[in-house]
């Protein structure tokens, strides 16, 4: 059992579509690391016996379980379950990374930094005095919005159907938001703004099928429009906004960022993200699951 690989997996509802195998493997294999990465569906209602049996069982020649990534729906419960969580993962009151550590769980969120490496490094876009929107005010939002603030934007408006979530996660970031000169606000879908530099959809539109939930004015001449999902999900807002003008760009890069940084916590090691990403689109193009 000593030699085992140790375990990892994505834990969700649902997870049967997620690449974070494929790319957690790919970075195993560029860094050498021995690990095992899996995916583990959970019942709606039963998110912390799901994860205290991933963590605590193993079957025989199985290594030990060292964490797991947490996405829909439980990001807000993953964070209540450790004994230390980040500092980001505290603002933003959601976790995507578990550790599993003998002295305790922790608790980290990687999604901001995923963005915004992605939004510098692969869509080439500096975020300084930008107008930004950000539609949705779930557990992405949440994770991301710390980090948008760091970048200082001119204007932050999170967007969001129910307007007592945005006014939730607004005030928790107000302070940070006063403290970097960034103007945030929160609104609903219909009266959110125009002309914005870059548009962000993390709300769960994509996913369910639903109409955009913005109008067209929102996006600027050239503005980034990027949806947080990817694949067939994510292809109506990215028509969408290329229909207005818009470059646009799916959730993917961001996907692979935030899994790097999820991996340098587990492992202590940071893979080269560009070949996984481009290995993970020429996989997609060919229908591979």
């Amino acid at each position: 059992m000593d030699n085992a690989p140790d375990r990892y997996a994505v834990i969700g509802h649902p997870v049967a579509h997620s690449q974070s195998p494929f790319i957690h493997g790919e970075f195993a294999r560029q860094t050498g690391q021995h690990i095992e990465y899996g995916r583990v569906e959970c019942a709606p209602d039963g998110f912390e016996s799901c994860v205290s049996a991933f963590a605590t069982t193993r079957a025989p020649g199985q290594g030990r379980a060292r964490g797991c990534n947490v996405t829909i729906p439980f990001k807000f419960e993953a964070a209540r379950l450790a004994v230390r969580v980040s500092a980001r993962a505290t603002l933003a009151q959601a976790a995507n990374v578990l550790c599993f550590d003998r002295e305790g769980w922790s608790a980290d969120n990687t999604d901001g930094v995923g963005l915004i490496r992605d939004v510098q490094r692969s869509a080439n876009c500096v975020l300084d005095r930008r107008r930004v929107l950000l539609i949705g005010a779930g557990g992405a939002a949440a994770g991301v919005l710390g980090p948008l603030i760091e970048q200082r934007p001119a204007l932050i408006v999170l967007a969001n159907r129910t307007l007592q979530r945005a006014l939730a996660l607004v005030e928790r970031h107000q302070a940070m938001a006063r403290s970097h000169q960034v103007q945030l606000k929160a609104s609903g879908l219909g009266d959110c703004g125009e002309a914005f530099d870059v548009v962000l959809n993390s709300s769960a539109s994509s996913v369910q099928g639903a109409p955009i939930p913005v109008a067209d004015r929102v996006l600027a001449p050239q503005s980034l429009a990027i949806d947080f999902m990817y694949g067939a999900a994510a292809q109506p807002f990215l028509r969408w906004a290329e229909s207005q003008g818009a470059n646009s760009r799916d959730g993917l890069g961001m996907l692979v960022e935030q899994a790097a940084e999820a991996f340098w916590l587990w492992r202590g090691v940071r893979p080269q993200t560009e070949p996984v990403l481009a290995a993970l689109r020429a996989r997609l193009a060919t229908g591979s699951p």
